[in-house]
């Protein structure tokens, strides 16, 4: 099994979350919404590259090459970012569903 069959199913499982989110809860503001959220998976992947680059520079982390596809950024191989899309499709949809809408 590659890495990418691993991630793919909890990065589909999240983007399905998140757009039922959006449908049943839109965001107030669409615009700044959505711009904080692509500023926030820019830093996201940055911090991803930097650190796994790190990690896998010093030999923290080890890959088999028959299970990874191949693209690399730096040292980190593309499957490693699935995971932190995940978390910013996954925490964001999870907040809009249960935390509700503040009355004023």
């Amino acid at each position: 099994m590659t890495y990418l069959v691993l991630a793919t199913p909890f990065v589909a499982a999240s983007a399905i979350l998140f757009g039922f989110a959006l449908v049943l809860r839109p965001p107030r503001r669409p615009a700044i919404w959505w711009a904080t959220w692509a500023a926030a998976l820019v830093i996201l992947f940055v911090l991803t590259a930097v650190f796994d680059n790190v990690m896998i520079g010093i030999g923290l982390m080890k890959y088999a090459p028959e299970r990874i596809s191949g693209l690399r950024i730096g040292a980190a191989p593309l499957e490693d970012f699935a995971y932190p899309l995940a978390a910013l499709l996954l925490l964001p949809a999870l907040w809009m569903l249960f935390a509700g809408r503040r009355r004023r």
